[in-house]
């Protein structure tokens, strides 16, 4: 199963009786949009990337590790992705941006963290030296 679906799941999951009438293909669609690499897939490494950048380093070295998740808040996830791009992922799905970033800020760190096990992360990202690479930035 590729990223996008296993993220399509998780944000379902995490949103509940909130996801309401969304069906797979439009969230599919909406978290390919705000979270994709080329070829429509989630770009795992883009993801760690913005966290770095973002001064949560800690948080993607905990999803990363086999230790317990340390979780993002919605305001580190409206902060990480701007104004702009969750209120365009929050309308395409038909929701308020509140619920998207609760519903992102739950699934982003189990999506990682369900993925960096058993080398699933690593075929992601083009193999250990991609996510060597990334991990050296912390």
């Amino acid at each position: 199963m590729d990223l996008l679906n296993i993220a399509t799941k998780l944000f379902m999951q995490k949103l509940g009786a909130g996801a309401g009438g969304l069906s797979e293909g439009v969230v599919g669609k909406a978290l390919g949009d705000l979270l994709g690499g080329s070829g429509g897939d989630i770009d795992p490494g883009s993801i760690i990337s913005k966290l770095d950048g973002g001064g949560l380093a800690s948080l993607a070295e905990s999803w990363l590790g086999d230790g317990s998740n340390s979780g993002i808040s919605p305001q580190q996830i409206m902060s990480l992705f701007g104004e702009s791009q969750i209120g365009s992922f929050a309308s395409n799905l038909n929701l308020d941006a509140s619920t998207a970033t609760d519903g992102l800020a739950g699934m982003l760190p189990d999506l990682i963290d369900s993925n960096s096990k058993g080398g699933g992360l690593l075929d992601a990202v083009g193999s250990s030296s991609g996510l060597l690479g990334m991990a050296s930035k912390f």
